[in-house]
């Protein structure tokens, strides 16, 4: 994944590795199957991204089975829509990375997906996602999963990082909370403390959900402008967010959650089921 442009090509990072599943006819469907849809205006950046689709091999069933489950400018222009409607609505148009192209690359590659900058330069935009994942997903939420990880990585395109200083699980953090808004959380996801508040991914993303309802449903957004064009410091960062230290914050959230269990009172997942792609 990469964060905010740069003059120089930011280094990838990966996605999050969901625990195994198996492909049983049991398997949870998710509750949506297209991202959500806004009756508002669409939230327009300064020049419209070319989107391109690169396809490694065609003979690969995970390309196949993308080609067949999904309409790839439908998806990517979904995934740019919902993004920008989430991290983006009510800005300037200054505000918005300056973008030019994403191109979502399907090959064969160990663990999920990540983005990074171009080699001609960091606002053209590349998401690989691995078909030996896409292979992996069972046949009931391939489609959900796929659309999922593409808003997660899309993320990545359009979010700002504190010019490189942001935590790494912030980042991910901001972009689970953006798939979670669009309707993709998988049934694997828990809302879980049995880590720090930067851990990423959708333990940070949750807590990001929780924000939201303490302190306004454009916490978020405050949020990713807050990264914009400075450095990250944390004291003075979260103050001016949320009147609050972050780990006032966190400690909230997690008697929110009545002391680390997740909100339906299971235990909390284990490592192993929390392995994430290198």
């Amino acid at each position: 994944m990469s964060p905010a442009p740069s003059s120089t090509a930011a280094a990838p990072q990966p996605s999050a590795l969901p625990p195994s599943v198996s492909n049983s006819n049991g398997a949870p469907e998710s509750s949506k199957t297209t991202v959500e849809t806004s009756t508002d205006h669409k939230v327009k950046p300064a020049r419209k991204p070319l989107l391109r689709l690169e396809l490694r091999d065609l003979s690969d069933e995970g390309t196949r089975a993308f080609l067949r489950l999904l309409h790839a400018s439908t998806a990517l222009e979904d995934a740019v829509d919902a993004v920008l409607r989430h991290l983006y609505t009510g800005l300037g148009t200054h505000c918005i990375p300056p973008t030019r192209s994403v191109t979502l690359v399907l090959r064969s590659m160990p663990g999920v997906a990540y983005t990074t900058g171009s080699d001609l330069d960091d606002d053209h935009k590349e998401i690989h996602f691995s078909t030996n994942y896409i292979n992996h997903v069972p046949d009931t939420r391939k489609k959900e999963e796929m659309q999922g990880v593409i808003v997660h990585e899309m993320v990545h395109c359009w979010q700002h990082n504190a010019l490189g200083t942001a935590p790494g699980g912030l980042i991910e953090g901001i972009a689970d909370w953006v798939r979670l808004k669009a309707g993709f959380a998988p049934p694997h996801w828990k809302r879980t403390t049995d880590s720090d508040w930067d851990a990423g991914y959708e333990r940070t993303g949750f807590f990001l959900e929780w924000l939201e309802a303490e302190h306004g449903a454009d916490i978020v957004r405050k949020i990713n402008d807050g990264l914009r064009g400075c450095k990250y410091g944390e004291e003075e960062f979260w103050h001016k967010c949320c009147g609050s230290n972050i780990g006032r914050l966190w400690e909230d959230y997690k008697s929110s959650l009545g002391g680390g269990e997740d909100d339906d009172g299971d235990e909390d997942q284990t490592g192993a089921e929390k392995k994430k792609s290198t």
